[in-house]
C-alpha cells in the first residue's frame, strides 16, 4: 500500500495531478476511483466542512488562466 492509497487499498491522493486542467484531473480520479460520486472545486484557502466522505474528492486551484478584464 503506497502513502496515497485508503485502509482498503483504494487511491486516496493524487499527486500528479498538480498542474493538470480541472477536467483532465476529474477524468483520472473517476478513472482510479469509480465509487466516487462528487467532485467539489475550491478556491485555495475557501473553508470547507470537516465531513469525512469517501465518495467525495475535492480539488483546490489557484491559477487564474486568463487575463482578468472590464468588460
Amino acid at each position: 500500500m503506497s502513502s496515497s492509497d485508503d485502509a482498503c487499498g483504494k487511491k486516496a491522493s493524487w499527486p500528479e495531478l498538480v498542474g493538470k486542467s480541472i477536467e483532465e484531473a476529474k477524468k483520472i480520479i473517476m478513472k482510479d476511483r469509480p465509487d466516487v460520486k462528487i467532485i467539489e472545486v475550491f478556491p485555495v484557502g475557501t473553508a470547507v466542512t470537516e465531513d469525512f466522505r469517501p465518495d467525495r474528492v475535492r480539488i483546490f486551484v489557484d491559477t487564474v488562466a486568463e487575463t482578468p478584464r472590464i468588460g
